[in-house]
């Protein structure tokens, strides 16, 4: 089900796309001398657990999705260098065989599963995001087609976590993962011409707290999402 939503959401976006350039190829206009870019966003993502523990892995396709606002505030005469200050959401899924649990006491264990003892363990995550970016670009007051870099820093709030199992026993649902670190925060880099562009971000800190410990030992795992941005308007 996750792979058909990705794959139809980045099929919208296609259409989204080409549709916007070919108004902006047919109509003729004043030039704007004050004009903004890339102010809207939508991306796909393709989400990674770096620095996992021994033993555990991804499987299945864990997907990320993310659309939001970016203010472009231009800081130079051509308008080419400017800083993005936005607001955003993002859903993110993350397929894995580390199971959640709670013991008597309402605490939070973590166990590795095999493979085949389970059909689904994921945990989606909702996030509040806060992208700022340091922006270059060719663009002219009339070209829609152009280079770009985008690098910054995104921060991230987690309102809403889910871990879903589906295997032996039985199946488990969890809400309110208070072992992760809420705030979260990393690198970005948006990249490419005209309307599709290549998105990464890199966590600077650990999905988990303290508190997560798996066999005595913290996890220590940061976020990375790889996948394809659309920046418009």
């Amino acid at each position: 089900m996750n792979k058909l939503i990705c794959v139809f959401f980045l099929f919208m976006l296609c259409q989204f796309a080409k549709a916007q350039s070919t108004v902006q190829d047919t109509i003729v206009k004043t030039p704007d001398l004050n004009y903004r870019e890339d102010q809207f966003y939508f991306a796909i993502t393709y989400n990674l657990l770096n620095n996992m523990p021994s033993g555990m892995s991804q499987n299945g396709f864990s997907s990320g999705l993310q659309f939001g606002f970016i203010r472009d505030f231009p800081v130079n005469d051509r308008r080419n260098h400017a800083i993005g200050l936005g607001l955003g959401y993002s859903i993110n899924s993350i397929n894995q065989n580390l199971k959640i649990n709670k013991d008597s006491q309402n605490n939070f264990e973590y166990i590795l599963l095999e493979d085949d003892t389970f059909s689904k363990n994921k945990i989606t995550l909702h996030f509040v995001e806060l992208p700022i970016e340091f922006r270059w670009r060719t663009s002219t007051p009339t070209e829609y087609n152009f280079w770009r870099i985008y690098t910054g820093v995104k921060f991230g709030y987690i309102f809403s976590s889910v871990s879903k199992f589906q295997g032996e026993p039985e199946d488990s649902k969890i809400k309110s993962l208070d072992d992760l670190n809420d705030l979260q925060y990393g690198l970005t880099l948006s990249a490419g011409y005209d309307q599709f562009n290549i998105h990464i971000y890199y966590g600077l800190n650990t999905l988990f707290n303290d508190d997560a410990k798996l066999n005595g030992q913290s996890l220590d795992m940061n976020l990375i999402k790889l996948g394809l941005i659309i920046y418009i308007l």
